[in-house]
């Protein structure tokens, strides 16, 4: 989930799909300089990237962040999250500093439609939106306002508010790839990992026909 994360990120925020296009397209083998930058994008160095959900997925995120020079900050929901690495701010805070927003929260009373057409509103206009936590913690219909009126730069999901997608849902009316990619619930399902939840399962099977205890929550 944290590889994904940063794929969404730099698929939206180099604008991959318009660069991609215009090579394919023919263009840049029809143009008379080596370069193009039509579409303006930023690096990340110096920018600031907020975390909903500092779980060991937003831990993991935090760590490569801080990698390509991005200060950390970070919200807890619950309110009982602390950890001494990164700043803990409050949500307002988060909302007004952050030039990326990731999610990695699970969906709860306090998580529920956390990003609501308010919050977005509050955000950079430069900002991009990451959700590879629960559908339901963003509204959609906010988000589709959001970006259709440049309230926010970008958005990548890898999950939404009814899985598989329903053909009515609001976020298949922006055909810009440049401003949303959104993935079909697919960030917990590299090879590897889908390797290793097999091999756990196995694991567990045979453990309780052994009579033993295995992965206990004590």
């Amino acid at each position: 989930m944290i590889q994904h994360t940063f794929a969404l990120l730099f698929y939206v925020y180099e604008k991959l799909s318009y660069y991609d296009q215009f090579v394919k397209s023919g263009e840049y083998a029809a143009s008379d300089i080596f370069s193009n930058f039509d579409i303006k994008f930023n690096e990340l160095f110096g920018k600031t990237w907020g975390i909903i959900g500092l779980g060991e997925i937003g831990r993991g995120v935090a760590k490569v962040a801080e990698a390509f020079g991005c200060r950390v900050i970070y919200y807890s929901t619950s309110g009982n999250n602390s950890n001494s690495l990164w700043e803990r701010v409050e949500f307002d805070a988060l909302l007004n500093q952050s030039d990326i927003i990731s999610i990695h929260a699970p969906l709860n009373s306090a998580t529920e439609y956390l990003i609501d057409e308010d919050a977005l509103k509050k955000m950079k206009k430069t900002a991009v939106l990451l959700n590879l936590g629960r559908g339901n913690i963003i509204r959609e219909e906010a988000l589709l306002k959001a970006l259709e009126t440049g309230e926010i730069a970008g958005a990548g999901l890898d999950v939404i508010s009814e899985e598989p997608m329903l053909p009515d849902n609001p976020l298949l009316r922006i055909k810009d790839s440049t401003k949303l990619i959104i993935t079909p619930h697919i960030a917990w399902a590299t090879v590897e990992a889908r390797k290793r939840c097999l091999y756990e399962v196995y694991e567990n099977i045979v453990s309780y026909l052994r009579g033993e205890e295995r992965n206990r929550i004590k």
